[in-house]
């Protein structure tokens, strides 16, 4: 349940295509057309009772049913 609840909090603060949270990794990963601001993902989690340890942001490449 715990993943769930970061998930909706995540849904509800931002407009992201995908979001999934696995506690046993303790990450989150979020899709998003734009960049999160690092302060309101922080305290948007940090509401949920957990903390965000740190944040990477990278270009996503969808990788077609064939690649190469």
């Amino acid at each position: 349940m715990c993943e769930s609840h970061i998930n909706d909090a995540i849904r509800k603060a931002f407009p992201v295509k995908k979001v999934a949270s696995s506690y046993k990794k303790g990450m989150t990963v979020i899709l998003s057309e734009n960049p999160l601001e690092d302060r309101v993902l922080e305290r948007t989690i940090g509401q949920t009772g957990y903390q965000v340890l740190s944040v990477r942001t990278e270009v996503y490449e969808k990788k077609g049913l064939f690649g190469r």
